[in-house]
């Protein structure tokens, strides 16, 4: 049964809401040129644009998670860059580094490229845990520190990272405070039948038609993300977030399939991830107004990597996905 709160009168106005509309359903059109299905992942891209949440892709080699950043970057009039990491990889590469010249005896600083507004952080579980930590104070800070000297990014700034499942050869683990910076895990699946013919009339052929026109800008980004900040958040559905991630450290709302099962719950990040991811999934729906619809539709990308399981759990088979189903089944909706 759907939940729904009664429509305020607070929000966003109609005719914002249009321009959004058109917006989103035009950068929709042109990914769909390149990406065939998937949508959850073209749903949690839209609510990382939106909101500046960095997101990171799961899944094997080969569904189009590199293809899905490459589509989106290539709808945005923005700057874009992608780096493929790998395990010989230096965090300089990333960040970039001062260099001595000994002509002049000066240092020179060359920037790295996680200056773009768009980084693709391609395979990034195939780098070892100090590359992926440079990372850590660009997603956090928006700036990156080069000696004595710290730079800002670019606004607006978003890292997309693409990852192989930990247990394939050749990944190394994202260290817990890295994984907790993205907002979103979407876990990529294999497509249907139907999804996979249209993949091989699109595909199987010497020069594909993947064109992709930009059809928004970095400024339109930013006027988008102010828009979401204006949605409307009723007290009740702060509320039901504060008792839902509560519940993943054993608080008075945790339902009591998952008691023993969760060792680790999660951050207040995660509170504060899924208010806004609420309020960009409400606006990516056409509403001025967020539902616990809104919340539980991207609670799972956003918890699915912030709950550390328990021993118990592993014994049984149960999964973060498994224990994030009994959760929002369990707790008391507004």
């Amino acid at each position: 049964m759907s939940t729904t709160l009664s429509a305020p009168s607070r929000g966003p106005a109609p005719d914002l809401l249009e321009q959004a509309r058109g917006h989103l359903q035009a950068v929709r059109t042109e990914i769909g040129r390149v990406l065939v299905g998937q949508h959850a992942i073209v749903e949690g891209l839209l609510v990382g644009l939106l909101t500046g949440g960095h997101v990171l892709l799961e899944g094997v080699p080969g569904l189009a998670k590199t293809t899905a950043v490459k589509a989106l970057a290539a709808a945005i009039n923005a700057s874009f860059r992608r780096i493929q990491f790998t395990p010989d990889l230096l965090p300089s590469d990333i960040t970039g580094n001062t260099i001595y010249n000994p002509v002049n005896g000066e240092f020179r600083t060359k920037l790295g490229p996680i200056f773009a507004n768009l980084v693709l952080a391609d395979e990034i579980n195939r780098a070892p845990a100090k590359v992926q930590s440079a990372l850590l104070e660009a997603m956090q800070e928006g700036q990156v520190t080069l000696g004595d000297q710290s730079y800002p990014l670019p606004q607006p700034f978003l890292v997309l990272a693409t990852e192989n499942p930990i247990e394939q050869e050749g990944t190394y683990p994202l260290p817990e405070a890295q994984v907790d910076r993205f907002m979103l895990k979407i876990v990529v699946k294999y497509p249907t039948p139907q999804e996979e013919l249209v993949i091989l009339e699109r595909m199987a052929t010497s020069a594909p038609n993947l064109k992709v026109t930009p059809a928004i800008n970095a400024g339109e980004i930013l006027q988008l993300r102010r828009l979401v900040d204006l949605v409307y958040f009723s007290p009740e559905l702060k509320d039901y977030i504060v008792r839902l991630v509560d519940a993943t450290r054993g608080g008075a709302a945790m339902p009591a399939n998952l008691k023993g099962l969760i060792r680790y719950g999660a951050s207040p990040r995660a509170t504060i991830n899924l208010t806004q991811a609420g309020r960009a999934h409400a606006l990516i729906q056409g509403r001025a107004y967020a539902t616990p619809d809104d919340v539980k539709a991207i609670a799972p990308a956003v918890l699915r990597h912030r709950i550390i399981t328990t021993f118990e759990a592993e014994a049984e088979g149960l999964d973060s996905e498994v224990l994030v189903k009994r959760l929002l089944d369990g707790v008391k909706v507004p």
